[in-house]
């Protein structure tokens, strides 16, 4: 039952929805289905605004209510639930409208990947939210009401165009994920200070030139990135935080000046003197600064496993910099050791638009079995991933922006897994049955309105996970065929129908339907698991 009095401190007309078919309405099922579950899925769908319909959700009658006399125990509207989850990521949302206020039970809002310009005022009213995701749009700034958000225990903020952020941000002291990177801060408030729950805060790819600092009492803060600025001085108090495990400081301005109070005073020689202090440190990154000597060995102090420059020196100042240097979160340099050992090529969240050659050139003749390039910004598959063809099982391409795969990709003869997840693609090229080794593909969260049709072509699959799109239908007679496969997610797309004869496909041991606008079979027999599913299933196949 709802938590939430129906249009409780809210107008009653607004968002209020006319006769006429608004433009990019929602399917009712999905509708009727978020209702039930509390959450819906409107992601990749081209939306320029959010039909009011989503906004009052929880308000309007639901048309079965005018319709229906008597109920299912699947179908009380009465006893739906409110909405705690709107996922509206990689739309076309230029703004929110001030209706977001009409879902005060939220707790997860994304709009990541718009276009959004502005936020309504009426985002603080949303008391609950815990989660909000914001990042990949066009931020400027915020309306005060945002710091009244008290609940909100991660904000992501990252690849916006901030220039400059409010004190009131301290206001935000449930927050332990906060990220900010790639933005145009010159600046940020000592009040960051007063978020004591903080444990990772990622202020990479910034303008900033100084710490506040208030950032030093940060007691459970973990890792701080600081990566991609223009720092030529760390505040010393950065030496009380009792809890910082990793700082990356790398591509700043710290120069070797010989008197300075700064923590890493400016210091071209690094000794373990400035570092004593830091008892949990785990992790320093220096790199492309000016520090050149370190009279630190890593094994003193043995608290620290990794000390990383990129002046040509090693730690005792001879030599060129080691190439197993550790692979970090923002733009690190391949770590040719895990090449080596564990067969792995990793240029993973660099949010890079390309793969550099350097990258590939790492390789040399080593067998590579898995590639990661996930986490960028690629429009497309990077050419030279073909070199690896002789040896790649295993490729991961997630959340980038690809709209298509290349013919090319279909040379990759080794390939067992994909992971293709939170692109941009639509379809994929009937050339992919030639990976005649293919157990698994992953595609979830795409744009795919039609089921792809080369997936029924390929024999070996094991495991497809498609959740998350517009798919409205599958061929249960060809996917039979695939008499190896045992994992089907087919969760949150448009399926208005199952067909019975999905019963037939015996092979399958996870079958996932959930968040489908279908009424048959009802959610009390999706929820007892696939078998049930799949006898209940075979029981309708007409005789």
């Amino acid at each position: 039952m709802s938590r939430f009095k129906r249009g409780a401190k809210v107008d009653s007309r607004a968002g209020f929805r006319t006769e006429k078919e608004e433009p990019g309405a929602v399917p009712y099922g999905l509708l009727k289905t978020a209702r039930k579950s509390g959450q819906l899925n409107l992601s990749g769908r081209g939306l320029t605004e959010v039909p009011q319909s989503v906004w009052r959700l929880n308000l309007d009658t639901p048309e079965e209510a005018k319709q229906n006399l008597s109920f299912g125990a699947d179908d009380r509207w009465w006893d739906q639930t409110d909405l705690t989850k709107l996922l509206l990521s990689s739309n076309k949302l230029e703004a929110l409208s001030e209706d977001v206020k009409l879902l005060p039970a939220l707790t997860v809002l994304d709009v990541h990947d718009n276009q959004l310009t502005s936020l309504p005022t009426s985002i603080g009213e949303l008391q609950h939210l815990q989660k909000l995701s914001l990042s990949h749009n066009k931020l400027k700034e915020f309306p005060e009401e945002i710091w009244s958000l008290k609940n909100l225990t991660c904000l992501q903020l990252q690849q916006n165009l901030l220039e400059h952020l409010p004190e009131g941000v301290g206001l935000l002291t449930n927050l332990d994920d906060f990220d900010l990177s790639n933005n145009q801060l010159t600046a940020v408030p000592d009040s960051l200070g007063n978020l004591n729950h903080l444990v990772k805060l990622n202020l990479s790819h910034n303008k900033l030139k100084s710490l506040p600092s208030g950032i030093s009492v940060m007691k459970n803060l973990r890792l701080l990135d600081c990566t991609h600025n223009q720092l030529e001085s760390i505040p010393p108090v950065l030496s009380q935080m009792a809890s910082l495990e990793q700082l990356y400081l790398r591509h700043n301005k710290l120069l070797p000046y010989a008197n300075s109070d700064s923590f890493l005073s400016h210091i071209e020689v690094l000794e373990a003197e400035h570092l004593k202090h830091l008892s949990t440190l785990s992790v320093l990154e220096l790199r492309d600064n000016k520090v050149c000597l370190i009279r630190s060995p890593l094994v003193s102090p043995p608290w620290l496993l990794y000390l990383v420059h990129l002046t040509g020196r090693d730690s005792d100042g001879k030599g060129d910099e080691p190439d197993t240097a550790m692979t970090l979160p923002s733009q690190a340099k391949i770590n040719v050791h895990t090449i080596k050992t564990r067969k792995t090529l990793d240029y993973s969240e660099k949010q890079m638009a390309c793969v550099p050659d350097d990258v590939f050139d790492a390789v040399g003749s080593e067998p590579v079995a898995s590639v990661n390039f996930s986490k960028n910004q690629l429009a497309a598959v990077p050419p030279r991933v073909v070199e690896l063809k002789d040896s790649v099982s295993d490729i991961n391409l997630g959340f980038n922006k690809l709209t298509s795969l290349p013919l090319e990709f279909c040379m990759l003869q080794q390939l067992a897994h994909i992971d293709l997840r939170n692109n941009l693609l639509t379809s994929l090229p009937m050339e992919i049955e030639a990976l005649m080794k293919l157990r698994s593909i992953t595609l979830s969260f795409n744009r795919f309105k039609l089921f792809p049709e080369v997936l029924y072509r390929v024999p070996s699959l094991e495991t497809i996970l498609i959740s998350n799109n517009q798919v409205g239908a599958i061929n249960p007679l060809q996917l039979k065929a695939l008499d190896k496969l045992s994992t089907l997610d087919l969760q949150n797309n448009d399926i208005m129908q199952v067909p019975p004869e999905l019963g037939n496909c015996t092979s399958l041991r996870a079958l996932m339907l959930d968040g489908n606008p279908f009424r048959n079979p009802r959610a009390a027999i999706v929820s007892r698991g696939t078998d049930a599913v799949l006898e209940y299933l075979r029981s309708r196949i007409p005789t």
